[in-house]
């Protein structure tokens, strides 16, 4: 009998924002497989679980793994921070199982991504239309990127910032401010967060003119406002249109 395989999100990591049902999933899995630094978020929370880590770039490594597990009847996680449909895992072992024509059970069970646990500490910065766009051009040539965001500057969306900078790519955030001040005012509100909801946690508030002062690195979300985006007692907020 062929097992199950759950590819979880775990939100940001905290027990807190893990979802019941994402929970579930961990308890009733005999085997939680993912990236070595998520293992360490989770397993404190579930420590008769048996562990499979393994570092970056090892994706579809993981996913084959679990491919593996279920054939021989296991309940696995595959588990992703924030959801695993966002720059997660989903996609990767949905499209390995269509090729495979496995027919193994799978569940996608949502999370708290990065963006919307940083929106929550900034205020209410995407009440209206926004747009969501990775700088990690490691999968997705970079001039594909480079249009995506004159796309997002021209429809003035507010725009969260996934990979914003690395140790080895570090312009791409210096040139995504640079085609956005062709959209944008000098002051448009720009919200900083690092480490959402983990230890680390730091927000901060400032503007597209001087956002590049502030520590960025891959555990950074940045949310650029759009043209109605105002600040007001520490919260950012982007209003709806509601006549108040």
């Amino acid at each position: 009998m062929k097992g199950k395989i759950f590819v979880v999100g775990i939100g940001p990591g905290d027990y807190d924002y893990l979802t019941t049902r994402a929970k579930n999933s961990l308890k009733d899995s005999d085997i939680i497989v993912g990236y070595s630094s998520y293992i360490k978020l989770i397993k404190p929370f579930f420590p008769e679980k048996e562990y499979i880590s393994s570092g970056m770039t090892k994706e579809v490594e993981r996913c084959n793994q679990c491919i593996d597990y279920a054939k021989e009847g296991k309940v696995v996680s595959l588990i992703s921070s924030g959801d695993p449909g966002i720059y997660g895992m989903a996609g990767i072992l949905l499209e390995l199982i269509t090729k495979t024509k496995e027919e193994i059970y799978v569940e996608v069970v949502p999370g708290v991504t990065s963006y919307l646990a940083a929106a929550s500490l900034l205020g209410s910065p995407i009440t209206e239309d926004h747009v969501v766009i990775s700088l990690s051009d490691l999968l997705i040539p970079w001039e594909i990127i480079e249009n995506r965001i004159h796309c997002a500057g021209k429809g003035d969306f507010v725009i969260c910032i996934y990979n914003p900078k690395s140790k080895g790519r570090r312009e791409q955030i210096f040139k995504t401010r640079e085609i956005l001040l062709s959209y944008k005012d000098l002051n448009t509100p720009v919200g900083i967060v690092k480490n959402a909801m983990r230890d680390g946690q730091k927000v901060i508030i400032t503007d597209i003119n001087e956002m590049l002062e502030h520590e960025i690195d891959m555990s950074t979300l940045i949310i650029i406002g759009n043209s109605r985006t105002y600040v007001k007692d520490n919260f950012m907020i982007t209003p709806r249109g509601y006549n108040i």
